[in-house]
């Protein structure tokens, strides 16, 4: 008889602490291995450590799972998780399996999987939560759900047969962008093709941009032309651009050629410059407005909700035309500055002129030097001309100057989490 049980959809994202109370990170996947005559047994879950590290906690050091949080014993090893033979992953890989009811009433979709914990202190599969084929022709509507024990069912044998990734999808729907991207990077290979397949294209192009290039560059590769242009759409360009320059140019160009012509524009014009020049970190979309513009038109655009936070500190000012390349660079205004003048206030007349703008092939180290010398997070880059072509945010000088791995976080030096071992084999 069952003595405790929890649903693994709502234990993904509960917080993993010791027993003192010190949180050590984040569940995002439970393993199970299958076993011939009794339902799959858990062996661990999957945590996300700080620096976004995922790691394996065997089940044998998890003390408590209760309401919102897992107890520990405090031991952690801290390599990184890799899947064995043998192993599954329940949310990357059971949530949105084809399974058939043995007692022939049809097929249905695993939506939520419950592990529970028996007397003897084994936590194994227990219910599984499905969902049946709707009936309705309605694209709002959904089939019924129904549960089943995991020997009622059996798995979908039909040939080729393919897994659904919608389930999986909702599941990290509510995911941060960097968190969206180490978790299909953790995901098995032929798994982490179809969720991107699934994901809306501004939420894949969020987290590729948040992958290292020959990562985004392999996973583009698997989609077909017309999606992935889709995706270098949605990318902020100076991204997009890195990213098409990881391709063969053939490649590059057909993709640019079926991208929309505004974006193709701005993402052609990056590539012309060097990786480590100001022109080659910069994105070509700031903030433009004339001298007559308002402190209330100002305020309004930098409330868009999908303006980087980076961008939205300031605003640019200069001579027609208004687009990158502008005409004559005047100035920025800060939006600090901004919110000390009345919304009627001109922007011409509250300019600040001291910030000396850069060439578009001054090198990085130049930029970093700048942005931290005058605490800024943003510079305007400007062409011989003194137009304005774009501006370079601190976290694109972060982005270069960090080691190619930092994404992933594969130093040699593991991060600070309280550890028992830090290396040998796991301990189930």
């Amino acid at each position: 008889m069952s003595t405790q049980r929890v649903f693994v959809a709502r234990l993904v994202g509960c917080a993993v602490f010791d027993p003192a109370g010190d949180r050590l990170g984040r569940v995002r996947d439970v393993v199970v291995v299958f076993r011939k005559d009794d339902p799959p047994r858990v062996v661990g879950l999957v945590v996300e450590i700080p620096g976004r590290r995922h790691v394996f906690l065997s089940i044998g050091r998890v003390t408590t799972i209760a309401t919102g949080q897992v107890i520990t014993t405090g031991l952690i090893n801290v390599r990184r998780f890799q899947q064995r033979g043998g192993e599954v992953r329940v949310v990357a890989e059971l949530l949105g399996r084809k399974v058939f009811l043995r007692d022939g009433s049809g097929s249905a979709e695993i939506e939520d999987v419950a592990i529970e914990r028996n007397r003897i202190g084994e936590w194994a599969i227990g219910q599984l939560f499905l969902r049946r084929p709707k009936t309705s022709a309605s694209p709002f509507a959904k089939g019924p759900t129904t549960f089943a024990g995991w020997k009622d069912v059996r798995e979908d044998q039909e040939p080729g047969g393919v897994q659904s990734a919608e389930q999986l999808v909702a599941t990290y729907s509510e995911l941060h962008a960097a968190d969206l991207a180490t978790t299909l990077l953790d995901l098995p290979e032929e798994r982490m093709i179809e969720v991107a397949d699934q994901l809306p294209d501004d939420r894949l192009a969020d987290a590729l941009e948040e992958m290292p290039e020959d990562e985004q560059a392999h996973i583009l590769e698997r989609l077909g032309d017309e999606r992935a242009a889709d995706i270098l759409d949605a990318m902020e360009p100076d991204d997009a651009a890195d990213l098409l320059a990881q391709l063969p140019e053939s490649r590059s160009e057909a993709l640019l050629e079926l991208m929309e012509p505004e974006e193709a524009q701005d993402v052609r014009a990056l590539l012309a410059y060097g990786p480590d020049t100001a022109g080659g970190l910069m994105t070509p979309e700031p903030i433009i407005l004339s001298a007559e513009a308002t402190v209330a038109e100002a305020l309004a655009l930098i409330r868009r909700h999908e303006l980087h936070p980076a961008l939205a500190a300031a605003v640019f000012v200069t001579l027609p035309p208004y687009e990158t390349p502008t005409g004559r660079l005047l100035g920025v205004v800060h939006f600090q500055r901004m919110l000390r003048y009345p919304p009627h206030e001109r922007l011409g007349t509250i300019i600040d002129d001291s910030i000396e703008p850069v060439s578009a092939s001054a090198p990085a180290a130049e930029v970093a030097r700048l942005l931290a010398s005058y605490n800024l997070v943003s510079l305007p880059v400007i062409d011989q001309a003194h137009r304005l072509v774009g501006v370079v945010s601190v976290d694109d000088v972060l982005d270069h100057l960090l080691p190619d791995d930092w994404r992933t976080n594969d130093a040699d030096e593991p991060p600070a989490v309280p550890v028992a071992r830090a290396a040998g084999t796991r301990r189930r």
